[in-house]
């Protein structure tokens, strides 16, 4: 009993250690409690009904009311396109996620695997250099050379081990790849079947498992690098998802997952709300290229809530490794010029503009000309 403790102890230290845990062991406990009290009818091959899925995603009481569980809410806003991107998984249809950068799409790829899959791990990351193989299946060459194509032999990839445990695959920023890798995805949304030629002597296919689907996502910024067919277009339904719109949503957002990465990383500096808030607003305006009713040249960049979070995390690191208790908004304003800027010099003249309008729209708010001041002591 005293080795069984000891090694439990072992592994529980072990997650402690890694930098990030897959969605399904981050929130393990969570998704073991839902399917325990999970009663609603759910699809073959899924591990929780829909309204399950739907709970663990956006939080909240139980179908039937509050069966004391506590389910935190890990996506903000958006919450009729989760509820239909469940439906889509559920009708078998593929589902493609679309947004700018930051607006949540890979979160939602994962933890909707996590929840219906118990596995968010199948993922093939889109690039120029994918090929088929890295997607479907490889060889064991030794194997291949000393027995020739076989089962043996063959190497599982992603969509395969997908196909074969009735798994969701995650195919993430899929229009990174070329047109023809997209492609192969075609027959096995259609027939629910993977060709294996190679393999003569053997069943030369696979049949998918019940629970088997695909989840893509693209990047809109990304539109055109490699144009989707229509015959891959027609095989998925398509959602949009977008960023918060409310910059009390926003801040309280940065707030949450802020505090979640400073608590995990030992990070102590002190973080007011009024800054958050000043940060969201910043990102708003610069968004929107409006500062109250005057118009202000957007960023070429994407201000997403995901870079707000980081511009919260690095200042508040530069605080706490040397010696700074407490963030100001000047520390916020000399790491935001990075996420604004990046490698556009025309955003270094933009985000000086949006400094100098703020100067005169707030020369009343000593947060706002702290913020200021910091914008143009890094620049």
């Amino acid at each position: 009993m005293a080795t069984r403790r000891n090694s439990t102890a072992a592994r529980a230290a072990d997650a402690a250690a890694v930098q990030r845990q897959p969605a399904e062991q981050a929130h393990a406990q969570e998704l073991a409690a839902l399917q325990d009290s999970d009663q609603g009818p759910r699809p073959e091959g899924w591990r929780l009904s829909p309204r399950a899925v739907r709970r663990f995603i956006l939080g909240g009481p139980g179908p039937q009311g509050d069966d004391g569980l506590a389910v935190a809410r890990k996506i903000h806003g958006n919450d009729a396109l989760v509820e239909r991107a469940i439906v889509t998984l559920a009708g078998q249809r593929g589902l493609m996620l679309v947004g700018e950068p930051g607006t949540a799409k890979s979160l939602l790829s994962e933890l909707l695997a996590a929840a219906i899959s118990g596995d968010s791990k199948l993922t093939v990351q889109g690039g120029a250099g994918v090929v088929e193989e890295q997607i479907r299946y490889g060889w064991n060459y030794a194997l291949l050379l000393r027995d020739g194509p076989g089962p043996e032999s063959l190497v599982p990839g992603p969509l395969h081990r997908a196909m074969s445990e009735g798994r969701l695959l995650r195919f993430e920023e899929i229009t990174r790849c070329a047109t023809e890798v997209q492609d192969c995805l075609v027959p096995v949304l259609s027939e629910r079947l993977l060709q294996i030629p190679e393999l003569k002597h053997e069943q030369p296919w696979l049949l998918a498992r019940p629970g088997f689907n695909v989840i893509a996502t693209a990047n809109l910024r990304d539109r055109g690098v490699n144009e989707m067919s229509s015959a891959l277009k027609r095989r998925f339904n398509f959602e949009t998802m977008r960023p918060l719109e409310s910059v009390q949503a926003q801040a309280a957002l940065i707030a949450e997952e802020a505090g979640r990465a400073l608590a995990r990383q030992r990070i102590g500096t002190t973080v007011a709300p009024e800054v958050l808030t000043l940060l969201a607003t910043a990102f708003h305006e610069l968004r929107s290229g409006q500062v109250g009713d005057i118009a202000v040249e957007r960023p070429g960049t994407v201000l997403s809530t995901a870079e707000a979070i980081d511009v919260v995390l690095n200042a508040a690191s530069q605080c706490w490794y040397f010696g700074e208790a407490r963030l100001r908004p000047a520390h916020l304003a000399h790491h935001l010029l990075g996420t604004v800027i990046k490698d556009d010099d025309e955003d270094r003249r933009r985000f000086a503009e949006y400094l100098r309008v703020v100067a005169r729209q707030r020369a009343s708010s000593a947060d706002w000309l702290d913020f200021v001041d910091g914008g143009r002591a890094a620049h």
